[in-house]
C-alpha cells in the first residue's frame, strides 16, 4: 500500500476526528464561551491528524473498533494541540503563525491561550475514559491507557523533552542529546498512539512491543524529516517560515550530519518500521506500513 492509496484513508480518519473533536466537550456543560473559542480555534486549525490516525490505524490492524479507538484518538489530539498552544508562546517558542493561522495568544492573549491549553490537556483523560463507557473497553484497559498518557506527555516525556529543547538552545554538542529531545518531545507521543490503539483492540504483549518499535521509529524519522523541510520545504505547503531552526541557530539532523545523511536515516527508520509489523504478529498491518512510507515521502 504505498502513499497515495493510503492517502483516501487518512483523509477519512481526519475528517472523523474533525467532526468528533467539534463535540469534544459536553454541551450541557457551563463551560465559558471564550473559553470554548480558544480551545476550538487550536482544535480546529487544521493539521494531519497524525496522531489520532496512528491511535485509529493500530487499533484496526488488530482487528478493533474504530468508534473504540475514536475517544482515545481524540484524546491525543487534544494534548497534542495543547503542547503547541504552549509551544507558541512568548515565553516559550515565541511563534506568531501556526499552521499560517495567528497563534492562538495572538488572537485570544497569553492567558487565554495557557487556560485553553490546560483545559484541553484535562479534558484529554475525560474522553480516555468514553471508551469504556460507551464503547465496551475493559475498564483495565482504559487505565492502561490513561498510565500510558501520563507517562508518554510528562515529565520523562513529551514535556521532558521539551525542557531538554529548551536547555539545548544553550548549545547542544552531540547528536546524542538530540536524538533525546526528538524522541522524547515528539516520540513518546507517537508511542503512545500506537500501543493506545493497541490495547483497545486487547494486543498481547508481544503485539505491544511490536507496535512501540513501529511508532518510536516513525517518530524519530517523522522529526528528522521536520528538521529536513525545514532546510528544503516549500513554505506554502507547510504553512510556516522555513529556515527558522537556521535562524533560531537551533541545531538539527542535518546540521549534525547533513541532509543526504538525515535522508538515509529517514529511510533506515521506515525501513525498521515497516518490519516490526510485518512479521506475521500484526495481523494486518497494510494501514501502518502505508502510514510510515507517506510520512517518509511527506513534502509538509
Amino acid at each position: 500500500m504505498d502513499k497515495f492509496v493510503i492517502t483516501p484513508y487518512i483523509d477519512e480518519i481526519s475528517a472523523l476526528v474533525t467532526s468528533s473533536l467539534k463535540q469534544a466537550v459536553p454541551a450541557a456543560w457551563d463551560v465559558p464561551a471564550h473559553l470554548k473559542e480558544a480551545m476550538s480555534y487550536s482544535l480546529m486549525a487544521g493539521g494531519k491528524r497524525l496522531r489520532p490516525l496512528l491511535v485509529i490505524a493500530a487499533a484496526e490492524a488488530l482487528q478493533g473498533s474504530r468508534e473504540a479507538a475514536l475517544p482515545v484518538a481524540c484524546a491525543v489530539e487534544m494534548v497534542h494541540t495543547y503542547s503547541l498552544i504552549h509551544d507558541d508562546l512568548p515565553a516559550m517558542d515565541d511563534d506568531d503563525f501556526r499552521r499560517g493561522k495567528p497563534t492562538n495568544h495572538k488572537v485570544f492573549g497569553e492567558a487565554m491561550a495557557i487556560l485553553a491549553g490546560d483545559a484541553l490537556l484535562t479534558h484529554a483523560f475525560y474522553s480516555v475514559v468514553q471508551a469504556s463507557k460507551h464503547h465496551g473497553v475493559p475498564a483495565e484497559a482504559s487505565l492502561a491507557i490513561v498510565e500510558d498518557l501520563a507517562r508518554f506527555a510528562g515529565p520523562s516525556g513529551m514535556v521532558g523533552g521539551q525542557v531538554a529543547d529548551m536547555e539545548g538552545e544553550q548549545g547542544l554538542t552531540d547528536i546524542d542529546e538530540l536524538r533525546y529531545i526528538h524522541e522524547h518531545k515528539t516520540g513518546d507521543l507517537i508511542v503512545f498512539c500506537l500501543m493506545a490503539g493497541g490495547r483497545i483492540a486487547a494486543a498481547t504483549a508481544e503485539q505491544l512491543q511490536a507496535l512501540e518499535t513501529f511508532g518510536r521509529s516513525i517518530g524519530l524519522a517523522f522529526q528528522i524529516q521536520d528538521d529536513i523541510l525545514d532546510l528544503v520545504g516549500d513554505e506554502s505547503k507547510l504553512g510556516k517560515k522555513t529556515q527558522s531552526d537556521v535562524k533560531q541557530q537551533k541545531v538539527t539532523y542535518p546540521y549534525f550530519i547533513g541532509l543526504e545523511a538525515s535522508r538515509a536515516e529517514v529511510d533506515r527508520l521506515t525501513t525498521l518500521a515497516r518490519e516490526a509489523v510485518s512479521n506475521g504478529v500484526i495481523p494486518h498491518p497494510e494501514r501502518l506500513i502505508g502510514i510510515a512510507d507517506y510520512l517518509m515521502n511527506r513534502d509538509r
